[in-house]
């Protein structure tokens, strides 16, 4: 039982940093930003995900 848990948790930040990523892509924010923070999202999923929601750019 507890695998299908991490399983599923793990899919879910993995569909939440795809589309972090793609959000970061889309943004307005220089190049030097976006690469930054994708490299934080991909090296610290969890971690990056939360500080992208909190202070990534916007729009």
């Amino acid at each position: 039982m507890n695998i299908e848990v991490s399983g599923i948790l793990g899919l879910l930040i993995l569909i939440a940093d795809i589309w972090a990523i793609v959000n970061v892509l889309q943004s307005g924010a220089d190049t030097l930003k976006k690469v930054i923070w994708i490299v934080v999202i991909l090296v610290l999923p969890v971690i990056g995900l939360i500080l992208w929601f909190l202070f990534g750019p916007k729009g």
